[in-house]
């Protein structure tokens, strides 16, 4: 297995992990608020590849035998007026996407992304890391928890 740089060869098997995160999380929605369109495939990665490209982003793919099991993409955050009123502005990365095959986990690899990830950052002289994770997505907090990483912000819900 070895960790390589976003290649357009792999678009369609990028294309189906982010349509396998979105089914994943569309089972764990308690609320049913999230749904998979039949255009998310292509819309949901051509806005990946945007923001990637107008955020000084980077894609990491885990490759195993010519097939990617895993996947990460990480953007450097710009900062609005508000920001600027409110915090330091240290530059920040923003991880925006990290999926693993559903057969491939627990074998280290979504630790291996988020570490090429971690290097970017420090790299492009970010100061702190960012990601955004689903509050059902118990595993997915574990994970970064164990990571190193700690709870900073929360988004309270409320049904109506």
């Amino acid at each position: 297995m070895e960790i390589i740089e976003y290649r357009d060869e792999f678009r369609e098997q990028i294309k189906d992990l982010l349509v396998e995160l979105q089914q994943y999380l569309v089972e764990i929605d308690d609320w049913n608020t999230q749904v998979l369109l039949k255009e998310y495939k292509d819309k949901y990665f051509e806005l990946d590849m945007q923001l990637v490209k107008d955020n000084c982003g980077k894609i990491y793919l885990a490759k195993e035998n010519n097939q990617i099991v895993g996947m990460i993409i990480g953007v450097i955050n710009k900062k609005d007026n508000i920001d600027k009123l409110t915090n330091d502005c240290a530059k920040t990365g923003s991880v925006l996407e990290l999926i693993i095959k559903k057969e491939s986990r627990g074998k280290g690899i979504g630790k291996l992304l988020l570490n090429k990830m971690e290097e970017y950052f420090k790299l492009c002289d970010c100061k702190r890391i960012s990601i955004e994770v689903f509050g059902p997505n118990k595993g997915a907090l574990e994970f970064y928890k164990n990571s190193g990483y700690s709870e900073r912000e929360f988004i309270l819900g409320k049904r109506l």
